[in-house]
Formats: structure tokens, sequence, C-alpha cells
């Protein structure tokens, strides 16, 4: 009994491939190749170049199965939605309802038509909010999303934030405690962990929480949600106040120069950070004639002319400068 001719045809190609495969295979040894001698291709093959025998490929095409010429193009045949992300209730994946009354056209839609589109919005906010637990999640991610504009803080603080206010939400640490003040706290640990300097007096501004408040939850989640934060660094706050008070180059690299000497000697222990460094950079400002008064370093750094007074005589006196 004789097998059909097409399973013939495939043993032997089968045959022949693995023979020519074979015949490759002894005809390099990689083992003694030259990594110089390897070239990768743009289509993922890696060539041995003298030889040009085909040592890997990749045959699995990640790309799209269409082709496209111009922005346009891409755009009009594109069909990945927005990334998901952490900042919205949902992570983006609903739909949205426009707010505009129009068609497809352009062309305005009639009463009929914009009292179902007002009912279709309606329902759609239900929908996306079903329960209080979604309904919390929503207004504590529009507060983030509110004072991370106003603090001009980047994407990436508003997703820690959110992460952490999840977590938070996730292990019953909002019961008892505002909404607003977990929020506020998660923004400001967020703002610790990704190294952006911002005190938090500053946060305390664009919050409708008082600074007691903010402090006492950030502590109660930290500690629960256990969040390793570093102490805070102030001469990460030396270029955004020497910016803010028309400062030089100077005097901000004489600023980092006196915190990192004091430091050295401990006097940073137990100081506000704030503070440490609008005295450093008041003690700079003298020392390279480009004086500012103490009232006007204290407003930027949002710290007391005494904070001031106080940090600053601490460093001159370890750095033995005689003012």
């Amino acid at each position: 009994m004789t097998r059909p001719t097409r399973q013939r045809t495939r043993d032997t190609d089968r045959r022949r491939w693995q023979a020519d495969e074979t015949e490759d295979d002894d005809g390099i040894d990689l083992d003694e190749v030259d990594s110089d001698e390897l070239v990768r291709t743009a289509d993922g093959e890696l060539i041995h170049e003298p030889t040009g025998i085909v040592v890997e490929e990749e045959q699995i095409d990640r790309g799209p199965e269409w082709r496209a010429f111009n922005h346009s193009e891409r755009q009009e045949k594109s069909r990945v939605g927005a990334p998901t992300t952490q900042t919205m209730h949902d992570k983006g994946l609903t739909t949205t309802i426009d707010w505009k009354d129009k068609d497809a056209y352009g062309r305005s839609l009639s009463s009929e038509k914009r009292s179902q589109m007002h009912r279709l919005r309606k329902w759609q906010e239900r929908i996306r909010t079903k329960d209080a637990g979604e309904r919390n999640l929503q207004f504590a991610l529009s507060e983030i999303d509110r004072m991370a504009s106003a603090l001009g803080v980047p994407r990436s603080v508003r997703e820690v934030a959110s992460v952490i206010y999840r977590r938070a939400l996730g292990e019953d640490l909002i019961r008892g405690r505002s909404i607003e003040g977990v929020a506020t706290s998660a923004l400001y640990a967020a703002c610790r962990k990704e190294g952006i300097p911002r005190s938090l007096e500053e946060i305390a501004d664009v919050s409708r929480v008082e600074r007691k408040e903010i402090g006492r939850t950030y502590r109660y989640i930290s500690q629960e949600l256990g969040l390793e934060m570093k102490p805070v660094d102030p001469k990460k706050y030396v270029p955004r106040f020497c910016s803010e008070l028309d400062l030089s180059k100077e005097v901000q690299s004489k600023a980092e120069e006196i915190i990192e000497t004091t430091a050295e000697a401990g006097l940073l222990s137990g100081k506000s950070p704030t503070g440490f460094a609008a005295a450093a950079i008041y003690a700079a400002s003298l020392l390279c004639n480009e004086k500012k008064t103490q009232r006007e370093v204290a407003d930027v750094a949002q710290v007391t002319e005494v904070t001031i007074r106080n940090r600053y005589q601490e460093q001159i006196e370890a750095m033995d400068i005689h003012a």
C-alpha cells in the first residue's frame, strides 16, 4: 500500500531541509565563532558574516498586519486604544459619551436625540460607579489629579499616588478618616518615593485638609502599608528655591556645598529639610555677594525667619565662617 503523493512530497521536503540544516551546522562551529563576525539584521536574523550562514532567525512578526505611509494613515488604521492608567477609577477601560450634542458629521442633534443622549450619559455615569467603593475611588483620584496639577508634579507621581490610595482602600485604612486626607497623604508619599521635592506645607496649600491631619494620616498609612521612605535630601530643594529667588548657579553650588559639609557634621539630624536648605541658600547668597533677606528666603521656602536664623548660625559655626 503506497502513501498519498502529497504526504510523500512533504516527507521528502522535510528530509531535504534536515539535511541542509545538518550541512550548515557542520559548516560552522558556533563555539569557535568570533562574536564580531555575527551580525543581527533588522528582521531578527543572526548571520555569520564571512560565510553568510543564518545562525538564528526570528520568525514572529510582532508588528501590525497593515501598512501605513504617513501619520494620518497610521492613525486611521490603528485599532489600539489609550493605555490603562491607575489614575482613573476604572483604569480607563470604559467608554465615554461626548458632551457635545452633535453627530459624526458635526451636525446638531434633534431635541428627541438630545434628550436620549442625556439619558445615556446619566446611565453611563451610574454604571461606571455602581457602588460606594467606586464612588469613593473616583472622588479620591480626581482630588489627587487636581492637587498634582496645582503642584506641577510629573505623571509618574500621580500614578504612584493612585496605587498607594488603592492599596489603602483595599486594606480598609480609609475607615474613620476623610477621603481628602488619605488622598493628600498618598500624594505626599508618592512625591517622596519619586524624589520630587515638595514640602508638607506646599502639599497643604493645595489640599482641603489641614497640615496636622495630613502629617498624621501620612505616618499612619506609611506604617500600615510598609512604605520605606528615605529622609528627604535638602539639596533637592536648592535648585527650585534658587530659581524662585533668581540666584545664580554659583549660589546654588555653594548652598549644596554647605548642606553637604554640615550634614556630614551631623547637623541635619532632626531638622526640617526645607529650613536647612533655606538657611544654606541664605548663607550662600551672602558669601557670593548676591544678598537676599531672610524674609525673602523664608517666603519661598515657607518657613519662619527664626528657623533660618537658627540653622544659619549652626551652619556657619560648623564651617568656621565668620559672618
